[in-house]
């Protein structure tokens, strides 16, 4: 009986334990379907950012404005853009971040650090001098002028101090820049604070930088005109708080927020979304794309926090309530005739899939059809898409006009429907003896369905176009929904639905 007692004790103390351990463990507050509570589970923890010591200042500014807003910490990591690239892949901690130039954004996505990257401005290489330019720099060859004490920021560290030598090595001049050089220094800053309080004569800095300088200006030199870094944003793969992250980064990069802020530190600013906590992205697609992306939708809405409207339909459909006024954020069509109906809103489709058209039949095909020309039996029911309402339709009867079979084939048409999914049911049921659907339709009913395909016809593949339309405020991260669709996850579901994949795109390898 005390035996029994004590292993009773120790089981209660044991399941104590867990349930004590269960509610004290950390939230990370991304795995919630509802955006708005992914984020407030998540707003105890400080977020820690790695922030290029050329951004300072802005930053500084968009931080205390968001913790104003909404209330959350951000621990923020000044250094030289390989400083912190190097502090994020070693630690394997940090939420987020931002390089002076994306080429180290590129290099944190090939060593799978950084998932999402959101652009925010543009920077030049110039030569930062005391007001005034005492020292008359004016040209190049006056940087190697013995009485010029030249600073610049470390190549191996700084973004600046890269593209700077790699610019002048392609053009044959680094070599005597580099022997006229005084000091490097570890950020583009400490360079700049060598020119204030002259320890320098001359130094090579973004022009972003001297924003805060007031007793500093630039000169523009014709070497350096190549020296343009682009500043992105990047979110870390590693992140617990995804949501969180990727909240604060649409703050930094919205053009009514973050991007204002970096405007008037004399950035050259990206367009940018407009500000919303919680974006509700609208997003039109043909019916027959609903199994190969819906799932990723739901990823996305997720990761990112945010609400996606999807509404599926039939092409034609979807093209009339555009030309009615209804104008979603995103467009993925299933042939591209039917995004070519709208070029004024979709001026810049992407091919990325593929889907072919097949005969389908009963479970070990009892009609004996083979191909098209064995639609026009008299007596056989067929059911097609609409030509008017959905992209399969009019490539169906594209398809049956080259087959040279359209008049009889119709004669046999007893149904036209929006989507292959209605037809696929009326196989189940009995009313059809065969239909032409897309291959994708087919996926799952290989129980009672056999698909016959259309032999040397190529009209009969229809081609997937997406595009976002340029007016979108929410554009920025409808691009994002993009990357995510061109996920190696998500081709594959693309594949195991029946489709091919046709977009070759670096996004497909990077965002998996």
């Amino acid at each position: 009986m005390n035996k029994m007692l004590v292993v009773m004790f120790g089981s209660i103390v044991v399941l104590a334990a867990m349930i004590w351990i269960l509610q004290s463990k950390p939230n990370s507050g991304d795995s919630s379907g509802n955006p708005a509570d992914a984020l407030a589970n998540s707003k105890k923890e400080p977020l820690m950012f790695f922030c290029a010591a050329s951004n300072r200042a802005v930053m500084e500014k968009i931080v205390a404005d968001y913790k104003k807003e909404y209330g959350r910490e951000i621990e923020l990591q000044y250094g030289g853009s390989q400083t912190l690239l190097s502090q994020l892949e070693v630690t394997g901690a940090g939420d987020l971040y931002l390089p002076a130039d994306d080429s180290y954004l590129k290099l944190a996505k090939d060593r799978k650090l950084v998932s999402e990257t959101l652009p925010i401005a543009k920077m030049e290489v110039v030569v930062a001098v005391k007001k005034g330019n005492p020292k008359s720099i004016e040209t190049f060859e006056d940087l190697l002028r013995e009485d010029v004490r030249l600073v610049q920021a470390n190549p191996d560290a700084t973004a600046v101090g890269k593209v700077t030598r790699r610019m002048l090595t392609e053009s044959g001049q680094w070599d005597s820049l580099d022997k006229s050089t005084t000091a490097y220094r570890t950020t583009v800053t400490e360079a700049a604070n060598d020119l204030l309080v002259g320890a320098a004569d001359a130094a090579i800095v973004y022009d972003a930088v001297l924003h805060t300088y007031p007793d500093l200006e630039f000169v523009t030199l014709p070497e350096f005109a190549a020296g343009t870094s682009q500043v992105a944003l990047g979110v870390a793969r590693q992140t617990r708080q995804p949501s969180a992250a990727l909240h604060f980064a649409r703050y930094v990069t919205a053009r009514d927020r973050g991007l204002a802020n970096y405007a008037k530190h004399g950035f050259q600013v990206e367009k940018g979304d407009v500000w919303s906590e919680i974006p509700e992205l609208n997003l039109f697609a043909g019916s027959m794309l609903r199994p190969a992306i819906e799932d990723t939708v739901k990823q996305f809405e997720a990761r990112e926090g945010v609400r996606v409207n999807t509404v599926y339909n039939g092409c034609g459909i979807l093209v009339a309530q555009m030309k009615a006024g209804q104008v979603p954020d995103a467009y993925f069509a299933c042939d591209t005739e039917f995004m070519e109906q709208v070029p004024d809103l979709f001026p810049e489709p992407i091919d990325v899939s593929q889907n072919e058209l097949v005969i389908i039949v009963k479970k070990g095909n009892p009609k004996q059809i083979a191909g098209l020309r064995d639609l026009i039996r008299k007596g056989l029911r067929v059911g097609i898409g609409h030509e008017k309402q959905c992209a399969m339709g009019w490539v169906t009867q594209n398809t049956f006009r080259e087959g040279g079979v359209q008049q009889e084939v119709m004669e046999n048409v007893t149904v036209q429907t929006p989507t292959g999914d209605m037809l696929v049911n009326q196989m189940r049921a009995g009313s059809l003896d065969a239909a032409v659907v897309y291959l994708s339709n087919t996926a799952g009913s290989g129980d009672f369905l056999d698909a016959v395909r259309i032999q040397g016809l190529d009209c009969s593949v229809a081609t997937q176009p997406y595009a976002v339309t340029p007016d979108s405020p929410n554009a920025l991260t409808a691009s994002r929904l993009f990357s995510q669709i061109c996920s190696t996850d998500s081709q594959d579901s693309f594949m195991a639905e029946g489709f091919r994949w046709k977009l070759e795109t670096e996004s497909s390898a990077d965002n998996d």
